[in-house]
């Protein structure tokens, strides 16, 4: 088990806006479909967000999460993740709501307040079909993505009494002290679940000294206790998961966090990524973990124990 190397998969996100990719998933439908072939092609956890159909503005309307999570539910054996980010221009409770509502064995959870610069992504793209898009971005300068510690706090009670864990996301070195700080508080249980990430806007860069420095951080503070995965944001997530899964992490991959096949070429799919991934694994000489072997190895109450 030691060996084995857990694959997420973050399957939309709400970071991309649909005129920059047609393969971006949009509907509860390509939602549903996107994450099932992502568990298919390797992936033991899917890390989920919704949509609004009809423009693909992300949302945190429990009643579309409610579209595409019995589908997967019912057919695959896939670890579900919900989002309490949802998005910078939400407030808690709307972020909150269907991780409260449907009890997932894993929710994401990030580790602060920050800057969330999506600006620099107007100029890669001429035309957007939606309204939305163009100003949700250019006014990213000024979103800060809020989660203070009263915040965190409110998370972790309302989402851990329910047995849900947590994907804790980590932008800087500060948030895994934060982390830290919440574990000596008892509201977060060992093993953790450190999802650092890398190459937002507003947090830590991808040079592989980031990277190293990130995971000797993690094992000072939480030694035995933690499980560290990483997020390389665009171009830049195949080199990071590579680094990360050559010093003993997992990995993420997924159309939330990057767009790209290869230089210049887009991703046709979720489960694209996922089986580049799984090949650089294998070439490594390391094993993809199970969905029910991701659920051993992070402890999770297991899938009869959702609300889904």
């Amino acid at each position: 088990m030691a060996k084995k190397v857990i694959i997420t998969c973050a399957i939309t996100g709400s970071i991309h806006t649909p005129s920059m990719s047609p393969h971006l998933p949009k509907t509860p439908e390509q939602i549903a479909n996107a994450a099932m072939e992502a568990a298919e092609a390797g992936a033991s956890i899917v890390h989920l967000h919704a949509r609004d159909p009809e423009t693909g503005r992300p949302t945190q309307n429990p009643d579309i999460y409610g579209e595409f999570l019995p589908v997967i539910h019912e057919r695959s054996d896939v670890v579900i993740n919900l989002t309490t980010g949802g998005s910078p221009v939400l407030t808690l409770e709307e972020r909150l709501a269907p991780a409260a509502r449907f009890q997932p064995e894993i929710a994401s959870l990030n580790m602060g307040s920050m800057n969330f610069g999506l600006y620099e992504l107007t100029g890669r793209f001429k035309e957007f079909q939606y309204d939305w898009e163009r100003p949700y971005l250019e006014n990213s300068d000024d979103f800060v993505f809020r989660n203070t510690f009263r915040d965190i706090a409110h998370i972790l009670k309302s989402c851990g009494d329910a047995g849900t864990k947590f994907e804790i996301e980590c932008y800087d070195i500060g948030h895994l002290y934060t982390a830290a700080h919440f574990l000596d508080r008892g509201l977060i249980k060992a093993p953790l679940f450190i999802q650092s990430v890398f190459g937002i806007r507003g947090g830590i860069g991808v040079h592989y000294a980031d990277v190293a420095h990130m995971k000797a951080t993690a094992d000072r503070l939480f030694g035995q206790d933690y499980m560290w995965s990483v997020i390389g944001t665009g171009r830049f997530q195949m080199g990071v998961g590579t680094m990360a899964a050559a010093m003993g992490g997992n990995v993420r991959v997924g159309l939330e966090d990057s767009l790209w096949d290869s230089p210049g070429k887009l991703a046709t799919s979720n489960a694209a990524q996922v089986g580049r991934m799984r090949t650089i694994l294998e070439a490594l000489s390391l094993e993809v973990a199970t969905p029910d072997e991701a659920r051993e190895l992070l402890q999770l109450k297991g899938k009869a124990n959702v609300r889904i």
